[in-house]
This record gives structure tokens, C-alpha cells and sequence, in this order.
């Protein structure tokens, strides 16, 4: 399965990178300013996450690393990480609204490398996995280098929930559904799944051993 970049479908990409940086951005924001860091550090880490995911798509498909190419979305970045930087020391946030902007990233950047994928012709199940390992690459970066265990790892649905959504706006693409209904429809289905299983604890079932019974 192989989409053609045309003109159209690279405005599509562009206008969801460019969502799922800045949102990814503030989310790590968020988190490095609970764990207090300077500055520097908090601009660090939003870059970090907003930029990571998009940089090791990029990487595994061979081709040119999208911000290197475009600044825009490195400038997006570093506007989105000073805003949030700015609002929350004008306003309260709780440590839990974090994991709203990280639900946006995750969909936003899902359904991108997905898109991505297809338009450089990889097989369909392999673009599917991409979407997911950009939608979660940059928040486990985030993650450790907060020391923190990855979200992604041990939390409700989540990267469940983006290969879902990937499958899901493939399965779209195949039907010939208008690429920007089939993106739009699975990102906000991604989105809701994940906040569904924040506010329902839902998740998969987790490794334990077999205990031996007495």
C-alpha cells in the first residue's frame, strides 16, 4: 500500500506535525516543570519530546530528519515550551494535565507517522508500528531523562491505543476515505481512547511469574 506525496497530502503532514509538535512540546514542559528544572532544562526536554518520535521515524525510514529540513517546526518547539513555561507560572495546572496535551501528541504524531510510512511505500502493518513508535519514542525520551519509568510502559492503554488508531486510518486509506476525514476521524479517536482509559484505569494485563501455591 503506497501513497503518492502529492501536493495536498504534504499540506495534510505539515499542518499534523506541526499540531503534534507544539502539543507534544507542552507536555514536556509540563513534566519537566514538575520535577523543577531551570529554564534551560524545561526547553530541553519539551524539544526533546516534541522533536524525538518525527526524528527517530525519520531515522528508521532513511530519510531527512523532518526539523533539520524545516526549522519551523524546531522554532514551533521552542515557542510552544516558552509559552507554557510563561502560563504556568501565571496560573495553577495540576501535576494529572500533563497527560492531556500527551494524549494530543500521541494521536497527532500516530496518524503522521503512519502517513509518513505509507507515502514512502513501507508495508502497511510496518506503517502502522511507525505511527506508534512516533507517537511514543519522544514521551518515553521525556520520560527518562525526568527519571521516570516510561509512561508508555506502565500506564493505562496507551501505545495500544495509537496502533489502533494507525490500523484504523489505514483501514480508512484503503477504503478511499478522504485522507483529511481518515486522519481527523482516527486522531480523535486515539485521543478519547486514551483519556477513556486514563479516567477508567484500563490497561492490559501486566507480567508476573507463576507463583508456586503452598
Amino acid at each position: 500500500m503506497n501513497l503518492n506525496p502529492t501536493p495536498a497530502l504534504l499540506e495534510i503532514l505539515y499542518w499534523i506535525t506541526l499540531l503534534a509538535v507544539i502539543v507534544s512540546s507542552a507536555s514536556g514542559v509540563l513534566k519537566a516543570g514538575f520535577k523543577q528544572f531551570d529554564l534551560f532544562g524545561v526547553i530541553v526536554i519539551a524539544v526533546t519530546t516534541g522533536l524525538g518520535g518525527g526524528s527517530f521515524r525519520d531515522m528508521l525510514l532513511d530519510r531527512d530528519v523532518f526539523w533539520i529540513r524545516d526549522q519551523v517546526y524546531f522554532i514551533a518547539s521552542l515557542l510552544s515550551a516558552m509559552l507554557m513555561f510563561i502560563a504556568a507560572r501565571l496560573i495553577v495546572i495540576s501535576p494529572r494535565f500533563f497527560l492531556l496535551p500527551d494524549a494530543a501528541g500521541l494521536a497527532t504524531f500516530s496518524i503522521a507517522g503512519t502517513l509518513v510510512s505509507l507515502m514512502v511505500g513501507a508495508p502497511w502493518l510496518v506503517a502502522s508500528f511507525m505511527g506508534v513508535m512516533t507517537g511514543t519514542m519522544g514521551g518515553i525520551v521525556r520520560d527518562m531523562m525526568c527519571d521516570d519509568s516510561p509512561v508508555v510502559f506502565q500506564s493505562t492503554l496507551y501505545a495500544t491505543v495509537s496502533w489502533g488508531g494507525s490500523l484504523l486510518f489505514i483501514f480508512l486509506i484503503f477504503l478511499n476515505t478522504d485522507v483529511n476525514i481518515a486522519a481527523i476521524s482516527s486522531g480523535a479517536i486515539i485521543f478519547i481512547l486514551r483519556l477513556l482509559a486514563i479516567r477508567y484505569n484500563i490497561g492490559l494485563p501486566r507480567f508476573r511469574f507463576k507463583t508456586e501455591s503452598k
